[in-house]
This record gives structure tokens, sequence and C-alpha cells, in this order.
């Protein structure tokens, strides 16, 4: 098996591992542990496991005056991100979220604009474009047509506001963490990312993770959230690593793209929610704004 059939068949374990995410959390939350108290855990046991990891492989250290950007780069990438992330998909529908997600490389098309100075060509205008329709059709659409929970099996539009929020800030972090991923070595980069959102986690999920009544979990759940934290937080980080080792940050981006597949028909599939025409609608449109985008991106567009 060649290097770079692995490195394809490890994306797609990745992609399949996120998507299986938007299903296992929703099943967790809020019943056993609220969705600021999941990340608190999240982030502090990665933190805990990246940083061992590290002790083992490296003995880089960093310099002081990177420390600001590191901060920043914890903000968007860690705090910001996964919080919207857990309390938007606590609110709203797998689907929902999945195809919300997909407008990642948009997002950070626009911030490359804005912050890198980076040209935006006519049909990345037009991609820009349909994908922002598509995610306010998702969230804005249902309210304005009035439909019901036996027409829409919709959170609220709250929840599809967040997981777009968190959208954006790992987009503006893919930004940020451009310079200390040249300079570092991509693990003492993730430990101090990770170290410094810790730290601004606490004060949303503290409370939460303090409450949770871990004995009245059933067997199911706790495998659950294992899945989320060993899985989707620790091993994803380790296997995107190796991908790239074959392949471009922009084929490993291209992977986002089967999280609303995967996501949708796991869901479907579980029989936890049905297609609509919106999403389907919406979907075509980010999708299709994300390919004329996509034209020769940066190859800053990956995923959380």
């Amino acid at each position: 098996m060649s290097k770079v059939l692995q490195a394809h068949i490890v994306l797609f374990v990745v992609g399949a591992f996120y998507a299986i995410n938007y299903i296992v959390a929703k099943d967790i939350m809020p019943t056993y542990i609220g969705p600021s108290g999941f990340i608190f855990y999240r982030v502090f046991i990665a933190t805990i496991l990246f940083w061992i990891v590290h002790r083992f492989i490296s003995k880089e250290k960093i310099q002081r005056e990177d420390y600001p950007r590191f901060i920043q780069c914890a903000l968007f990438g860690v705090a910001m991100n996964q919080l919207f992330f857990f309390n938007g998909l606590n609110l709203t529908t797998a689907i929902n979220a999945s195809v919300i997600m997909t407008s990642n490389p948009i997002l950070v098309l626009l911030a490359s604009a804005v912050i890198l100075k980076e040209r935006i060509t006519p049909a990345k205008t037009i991609g820009v474009t349909m994908g922002v329709v598509g995610a306010v059709l998702l969230i804005v659409l249902p309210v304005i047509l009035g439909m019901s929970s036996m027409d829409w099996k919709q959170g609220d539009s709250l929840g599809d506001f967040m997981i777009f929020v968190n959208a954006l800030s790992y987009g503006l972090y893919l930004i940020s963490v451009k310079p200390l991923m040249a300079k570092y070595e991509a693990m003492t980069v993730i430990k101090w990312v990770f170290l410094f959102g810790c730290v601004m986690v606490l004060p949303f999920g503290y409370s939460q993770a303090l409450v949770v009544d871990w004995t009245a979990m059933p067997t199911e759940i706790l495998l659950g959230f294992a899945y989320v934290i060993i899985c989707v937080t620790f091993l994803v980080y380790f296997l995107n690593v190796f991908a790239m080792k074959t392949v471009s940050p922009s084929v490993v981006s291209a992977y986002i793209y089967l999280q609303p597949v995967l996501a949708g028909a796991l869901s479907i599939g579980l029989g936890k929610e049905k297609l609509h025409w919106i999403q389907i609608l919406a979907a075509a449109l980010i999708f299709g704004g994300v390919y004329l985008v996509s034209i020769r991106k940066s190859p800053l567009a990956n995923n959380d």
C-alpha cells in the first residue's frame, strides 16, 4: 500500500471520527453533562495528554515574545471554538451543525483577505456569497416560515449561529497559528495552545463539571465521553499529522466535506433526524461555494 493511499485512508477515518462526534456528543448533552462542562473535561484531559507526549518526544521551548500569539490562538482555536461548538450542538441538530461547519474554508478565505491581504478572485467572491447564503438560509428560513417541530427538527437559530461563530473562530485560529507552526514543532504549538485554552475554559465550564454524576452515567455514555476525548480530540491530531507527512494541508482540509455526508447519513440511519429540503438546498449552496473557494485555495483551510 502506497503512502499516499495510507494518508487518504487515515483522513477518511478522521472525517468519520468527526462525523460520529456530532451524534455521540448530542447523546451525552445536556442529560448527563452540560456542554461547557463537557468542554472543560475535553480540554483539560487533552492538555495533560499533549504535555505527557511532548515530554517524551521533544525538548523544544517557546520564546517569551510569542506568548501573546499563543494566547490569541488559544482564544480562537480552543476556548471560543470549542465552547461555541458544543453549546451550539446542544441546541441544534447534527445535520445543521455539520453543514454549517463546511463554511470554514470560506471563512478562512475571508480572514486571509482581511488579515493577510490575500487576493480574492471573482470565482472566490461568488463562492463566498453562495456559502453565506446557504448558512443564513439554514439558520433563518425555518424561523421566517414558522415551521413547526413536526416539519423541521430544529433546536433554534441561536444554536446554528453558535456553530457559525465556532467555524469563524477556527478560521481566525488558522490565520493566527500560521507563524507559530512555521517557527515551532507542531506538538509544541498544540500543547501550549491547549494549556492557555484550558485556563480560558475553566471559568465557563468549572461549575457544570463539578455537578456531573459519574455514577449515574450508563456504560455507553461513559464510552461516548471517552470517545470524544481520545478519538476526536487527541487521536485525530496525530492522524492529521501523519497524513500531512505525505499530502498537503489543502488535501487534509478537503476531508471536512465528508462530515455533513457522514453525520447526516448516521443521524438518518439511526432514526434521530429526517432530511429536509432546506438542508439539501443549504448544503448545495455551501458545497458549491466551497468548491469555488477551493480553486487554488490557501492551505490554511483545515478543520477543528
